[in-house]
């Protein structure tokens, strides 16, 4: 299969190049009769878009979405929704140098080994830039999500070794945008920036961790045994490029606990049995437990680095050494926010269609 496209009954395929003309997303199973403009996908993208601030590229595109199939009148038809982004500030030239040098740390070999060609203008397909197609697909998916009271948000809670404490979803949703690296804790946040100028300053760059919560889900979405849903959330964010580790709830935590810590008891609320706690990260067996999904993810730090790196010059066949130059983000997981918050809304969504949960009679 191409791996362009992900999900089954709410399905994205996303499509373009960083340098290309334009890059997009076709979503298929939005259900016919849901209100969408152009404005419900934007604001999204604006979260997303560069050149926001000093820890993004200083690349500058509006990334204005058109929607170009799926809606008439406002409303869904239950066909394909189209969307387009264009590429207006490419700088293609920029690139050149590294034509036949495969950058350290960027899909530039991997690419080449597979198919034996590879766009070496701004990585082509493994830009970052190919997340405009997930977040507008979130997008739909988030607006499905939010008619079923269902919630999705995420925050930075580690940034270069600094970690943030522990809040209440409160306080993150209030929070998490009032800074430049999305981390709703103001102290910390501070510190992390600190830590991002620091490595700009050494021509290096800092990874960290994305928490994802999402709020409101019924229980009994997931399958058994394949299908399950924690399955489908971590194939999601490992999809993501730069994203290296997924766990669920206590995560790799639950290694170093004993299983008296970590069974969530079970509890009766208003005649309800529910768990008292949440280590399970809203999931038990692969089927959602109705409590909040909890999801970390750890993002590497950006590949693109002025340091010196050694690599091969696939033309000449010989060791060299290179300095990465050009507009690129001193650190990925503030932008990676709206991208990971997409990425599960969309995995919601289909399990949500999929169960019956959300379709055209709960909209027309």
């Amino acid at each position: 299969m191409p791996g362009n496209t992900f999900g089954h009954s709410f399905r994205i395929t996303t499509w373009g190049e960083s340098h290309g003309k334009a890059l997009g997303v076709v979503v298929d199973g939005v259900p016919a009769g849901l209100e969408l403009s152009e404005a419900d996908i934007q604001k999204d993208l604006d979260r997303r878009r560069p050149g926001q601030s000093d820890v993004s590229t200083p690349r500058s595109e509006s990334d204005s979405v058109e929607i170009l199939s799926g809606v008439l009148d406002g409303i869904t038809t239950g066909m394909p929704v189209s969307m387009l982004v264009w590429n207006k500030n490419a700088k293609s030239g920029a690139y050149d140098y590294i034509k036949d040098i495969p950058r350290p740390g960027h899909a530039d070999l991997s690419y080449l080994q597979k198919y034996g060609i590879r766009d070496h203008r701004g990585g082509g397909r493994s830009s970052g830039r190919e997340t405009i197609g997930r977040v507008a697909g979130g997008a739909v998916a988030r607006k499905l999500l939010h008619l079923a009271g269902v919630e999705v948000f995420a925050h930075v809670i580690e940034l270069g070794g600094v970690k943030a404490r522990t809040l209440s979803f409160d306080e993150i949703r209030q929070n998490v945008d009032s800074n430049v690296v999305r981390c709703a804790d103001d102290e910390a946040a501070g510190k992390m920036l600190e830590q991002v100028n620091a490595a700009r300053l050494e021509h290096d760059s800092i990874g960290g961790i994305v928490e994802i919560i999402a709020t409101g889900v019924p229980s009994g979405l997931g399958e058994p045994v394949f299908g399950k849903l924690d399955a489908d959330i971590a194939g999601a964010m490992m999809s993501i490029g730069a994203v290296k580790g997924v766990e669920i709830g206590a995560g790799f935590e639950c290694s170093r606990m004993r299983g008296s810590q970590m069974n969530d008891s079970l509890v009766l609320k208003d005649d309800n049995v529910m768990p008292a706690t949440n280590n399970a990260g809203g999931i038990t067996g692969g089927i959602s437990t109705g409590m909040p999904i909890i999801c970390r993810i750890a993002v590497k730090p950006t590949p693109s680095i002025s340091k010196s790196q050694k690599t091969v010059d696939v033309d000449a066949m010989k060791e060299v050494n290179i300095e990465i130059h050009g507009r690129h983000d001193p650190t990925i997981p503030p932008r990676m926010v709206p991208v990971a918050e997409s990425m599960i809304a969309i995995v919601l969504a289909d399990h949500m269609i999929r169960s019956g949960k959300i379709g055209p009679d709960s909209l027309l």
